[in-house]
């Protein structure tokens, strides 16, 4: 097995453990769905900044504006995606077996992936992109 793979079903194992659940095809289809998920939340932030950037708004007040705008909409997808797992993953029936691996992968990616792209992630963009977005807004491209 490669390393990368090794290293990933190690932190996919140490997230599960804390329900005592192994990992499985199930959860490995959840961080699947998850990934998109929270790939698309950081993608739109990121352009609604960058667009603002273009419309001649500073980096720190683009940072902030798109970060309070967005804010609203991360946080309903969220709510509503962690909601609609809890059955799964309270579930103890017939077939919970195949459901609460992939509901807890979700429910707890979710609650982490957005609070990684609503504070991590525009503190990232400010680091990474301060010269390059500075020169950009002074340019008016």
């Amino acid at each position: 097995m490669p390393r990368s793979a090794a290293k990933r079903t190690d932190l996919a194992d140490r997230l599960l453990f804390l329900r005592d659940i192994p990992f499985s095809i199930s959860a490995a289809v959840g961080f699947i769905a998850l990934s998109g998920i929270a790939i698309l939340n950081g993608l739109v932030m990121v352009s609604f900044i960058r667009e603002l950037m273009h419309e001649g708004v500073t980096l720190d007040d683009a940072i902030i504006e798109g970060a309070v705008t967005r804010l609203r909409p991360i946080i309903t997808t969220a709510l509503v995606a962690s909601l609609g797992f809890v059955p799964m993953a309270l579930n103890t029936g017939i077939g919970s077996e195949v459901q609460r691996p992939l509901a807890t992968v979700v429910i707890g990616g979710i609650i982490s992936s957005t609070l990684l792209t609503l504070f991590v992630l525009p503190a990232l963009y400010r680091l990474v992109n301060g010269k390059a977005a500075q020169q950009i807004n002074n340019k008016g491209v």
